[in-house]
C-alpha cells in the first residue's frame, strides 16, 4: 500500500491519500469571527479546494466528522452542510466540544474516494 501525503503545513500534511482514500486534516475557518453558517460555508470551500487538489471531489466524501463549540447553532451548520453536498450527502458525527482554538466555532475531517 502506498501513501501519498501532500499539502504541507508546519505541523501536519492537511492531505493523506492510502489505500484509495483520501484523508483530510481538521480544517477551520479563515475568518472566525463570522457565524456557525459562515464559518461552515469557508470550511466546506476550503475542502473543495483541497479535495481537488487531491485528485478528488466533494461527491465522493463518504465520511465526516464535525466538532462544534455550541450545539444550539446545529442547524446553521446543517443549512450550509446540506446546501454544499446536495443529495451527496456522506455518513456524519457532529460532536460538541468546549474549545476548537481561538474563536472557531467549528472544525471539520472528511474522508473521501480517490477519482
Amino acid at each position: 500500500m502506498s501513501i501519498t501525503r501532500s499539502i504541507r503545513t508546519p505541523i501536519m500534511h492537511r492531505a493523506v491519500e492510502a489505500n484509495g482514500f483520501v484523508f483530510l486534516g481538521g480544517t477551520i475557518a479563515d475568518d472566525t469571527s463570522v457565524s456557525m453558517g459562515e464559518q461552515t460555508r469557508n470550511i466546506l470551500g476550503k475542502i473543495a479546494g483541497y479535495l481537488k487538489e487531491a485528485g478528488t471531489d466533494k461527491s465522493r466524501v463518504v465520511s465526516a466528522s464535525i466538532f462544534v463549540t455550541d450545539l444550539s447553532k446545529k442547524k446553521e451548520m446543517d443549512a450550509a452542510w446540506t446546501e454544499f453536498f446536495g443529495d451527496n450527502l456522506p455518513t456524519r458525527a457532529t460532536v460538541g466540544v468546549a474549545d476548537l482554538g481561538g474563536s472557531a466555532l467549528i472544525e471539520v475531517v472528511v474522508t473521501a474516494l480517490k477519482g
